[in-house]
């Protein structure tokens, strides 16, 4: 049974654990902000599949069941319009619907190329978002681990690993761990951008392939791993079985670097096309999918290393195709709600200031009933003290269950 020391103890300790998880202040709505970046939730209460915002989320659903979307881009909380029936109570006035939200299959409780709904309590991969179409991905639908069985009991981690996936869970590390790349992008957005083609299975890029169907999948991010080639495939590339692709002439030309004092979207381009030779196998796995072949050799999905934002070829060809997705260029920034200015307080702290904030007539009125109930509780606890008893549980809650009780009979 845990003395009041220990249970004073534990709320100190709830109160510093919501301080970490929520420290932002929920007070304000973002669609005065139009449409940003910014974490987004499903409610699964209300009848239609729109999106809130962190603070909608928090004060106006508080009381429904909800699933955290992560940061989607361009998009504005639909909680005030007339898209939701349910009233917002941070923004006053009813809006008109939010025409330039995109609702993907996401807002209808699914995920990745494998359409499965998403449950925190049974799911046992970590899933990876992608930069373009920020839909998120199993890891084994990128081919990066063998799809899991059902939920196991989940041991205690020893020691925390570099990858969120081996600390979360007992499954094997990935083939490509999570400290091995900076961003993700999945087959279909890679498929529909000339200039990721161009790029993939190049330095910096990183895909999972396979020689053949019946060859267990690898890491590809050089033209050197072409060895065991499937025939079939080296036929149709143009490579031989177990050769290199020779590198073209300009290949000797150093990479452009960025100059000093400019940011990664305003370096000024280059006048030659520094951007490597395609990678056969990966133009392979592209025009698979662009014929609706079954991707036997690989999804397409691009793992791009740390600072690929800074490899890119500025030419005026690839700088017009990467300026058409400012994030390939430059990290986006994503909305955070204020600081909570009463974070961390201790309860009495937060009564204090709840004090300070209410008239004075009421603050008195206050400070007579709380003295007042404290001296019924010392009067209810002196017995105990006197005979050595220990006060559990049912002894407080009766307490006021009769405090309650009485102030009903005389109101």
């Amino acid at each position: 049974m845990a003395t009041l020391e220990e249970y004073i103890s534990s709320q100190d300790d709830l109160l510093r654990e919501a301080s970490l998880a929520l420290p932002h202040e929920f007070s304000t709505c973002t669609f005065s902000l139009g449409y940003i970046r910014q974490a987004v939730y499903l409610c699964l209460t209300c009848p239609e599949a729109r999106g809130l915002c962190a603070a909608c989320s928090v004060a106006c659903h508080t009381d429904h069941e909800q699933l955290e979307l992560f940061p989607k881009r361009h998009f504005r909380c639909d909680c005030p319009t007339s898209a939701l029936p349910h009233a917002c109570t941070l923004h006053r006035n009813p809006e008109n619907g939010n025409t330039q939200n995109i609702y993907g299959q996401n807002f209808r409780g699914v995920f990745c190329r494998c359409g499965r709904p998403y449950d925190a309590k049974t799911e046992r991969e970590t899933m990876i978002q992608c930069l373009m179409c920020e839909d998120w991905f199993h890891e084994s639908c990128c081919n990066l681990r063998d799809r899991p069985s059902a939920r196991a009991a989940t041991p205690e981690p020893d020691t925390l690993a570099d990858d969120a996936s081996d600390v979360s869970s007992d499954l094997p590390p990935p083939l490509i761990r999570a400290s091995d790349y900076e961003s993700f992008i999945c087959g279909s957005c890679a498929s529909k951008n000339p200039l990721l083609r161009q790029w993939a299975a190049t330095p910096g890029v990183m895909m999972v392939i396979r020689n053949s169907p019946d060859q267990p999948w690898q890491r590809l991010e050089s033209y050197e791993q072409t060895e065991n080639l499937d025939p079939d495939i080296a036929e149709e590339t143009g490579l031989e079985t177990g050769g290199k692709r020779p590198l073209p002439n300009d290949a000797n030309l150093p990479c452009p670097k960025k100059a000093r004092g400019l940011s990664e979207s305003n370096v000024p381009p280059t006048s030659i096309c520094l951007a490597p030779p395609e990678n056969p196998i990966a133009q392979k796995i592209f025009a698979d999918l662009s014929s609706a072949k079954s991707p036997s050799l690989g999804t397409g999905d691009l793992f791009l290393t740390d600072g690929f934002r800074n490899r890119w070829c500025r030419c005026e060809s690839c700088l017009a195709s990467l300026n058409a997705h400012p994030y390939l260029l430059e990290e986006e920034d994503t909305y955070e709600p204020p600081d909570d200015p009463d974070s961390g307080l201790s309860l009495e702290e937060l009564g204090m200031r709840a004090l300070n904030r209410i008239p004075r007539d009421r603050a008195i009125d206050g400070i007579h009933a709380f003295n007042t109930m404290r001296n019924e509780l010392v009067d209810y606890l002196r017995p105990f003290a006197q005979e050595g008893k220990v006060v559990s549980e049912s002894d407080i809650r009766s307490f006021f269950s009769s405090l309650i009780e009485t102030r009903q009979k005389t109101a």
